[in-house]
């Protein structure tokens, strides 16, 4: 058998809601199997070691680094890109928040911020700014747009508690 085919796995696993079944090389991150293999551009390979976050997508419902997480390893898990969160209209006023506060900047880590944002939101009702400052930390933004990435988040998080806001 050739090399190349026995390095390959096969995988079966839900993206943003479809069924998708793949043979995959064995150390293909997921992060390029999204971007190469699906068209899934959104989140985006920068790093490669984990600690940007441009890659952060949402597998089984938490927060990961696309680019330290094979994509055989994601046989069986659900997974959700930006795309998939923005079509299901999850992320709505995240987006809309970021377009308001100004958190876009040149737009490159705004993938990963989104999904880490609502994790974050998903789980704490109303996180404190310092709150979000750290859940957000592993998430950085080259335009040093961070103030009004939190000033977005919070945002959200007042007005999803009911609070007024977005």
């Amino acid at each position: 058998m050739n090399e190349i085919v026995r390095d390959r796995i096969d995988v079966a696993l839900t993206v943003n809601g479809e069924p998708v079944e793949a043979r995959v090389p064995a150390g293909q991150h997921l992060i390029d199997f999204l971007r190469l293999e699906l068209g899934l551009t959104g989140a985006h390979a920068s790093c490669e070691h984990g600690v940007c976050g441009a890659c952060t997508v949402r597998v089984n419902g938490d927060a990961v680094r696309g680019c330290l997480m094979l994509a055989a390893q994601a046989d069986g898990a659900e997974v959700w890109t930006v795309e998939g969160l923005t079509d299901t209209g999850e992320i709505a006023d995240l987006q809309e928040a970021f377009v308001a506060r100004n958190a876009l900047q040149c737009g490159f880590c705004t993938p990963g911020m989104l999904v880490a944002a609502q994790e974050l939101l998903a789980r704490e009702d109303a996180p404190s700014r310092a709150e979000i400052r750290e859940h957000l930390s592993g998430n950085y933004c080259r335009c040093t747009g961070y103030e009004a990435i939190v000033d977005a988040v919070e945002t959200v998080a007042t007005a999803r508690a009911g609070k007024g806001g977005a």
